[in-house]
């Protein structure tokens, strides 16, 4: 998975479990705030990420979510259960998963065998 959407989809979980409505993430892997605006539900997402210039849209039900980054032209599914997440990216052909603690969220890519850190 890239960074900016990786970052991003840190970001949506991360608001979504924690019900609240933030303005940014730190991707402490690019050592820069990304903005992002929008907005975010459970089963429906809305969202622009400033930094890639892009929209982030999708709908879901029961903590699946079916997103599209326009960024990168490629369907993105996420799935929520409690302070945990999972998905794949279609557009790199990789799975992730992820947990949430509060503000802060890692990020396992399994496509790059590595751990990310953000923060919202």
């Amino acid at each position: 998975m890239e960074s900016n959407p990786r970052a991003v989809i840190a970001f949506i979980a991360a608001c979504i479990i924690n019900n609240q409505k933030k303005s940014s993430v730190y991707d402490y892997g690019q050592s820069k705030h990304i903005s992002i605006g929008g907005t975010l539900h459970a089963d429906k997402v809305n969202v622009f990420d400033y930094d890639q210039s892009c929209h982030i849209t999708g709908l879901g039900r029961n903590g699946k979510l079916n997103l599209f980054h326009y960024g990168n032209s490629h369907h993105i599914q996420l799935t929520i259960t409690g302070t945990k997440f999972k998905g794949f990216d279609y557009g790199t052909g990789s799975h992730f998963n992820g947990t949430v603690n509060r503000n802060s969220i890692t990020v396992f890519d399994y496509g790059k065998s590595s751990y990310f850190n953000y923060t919202i």
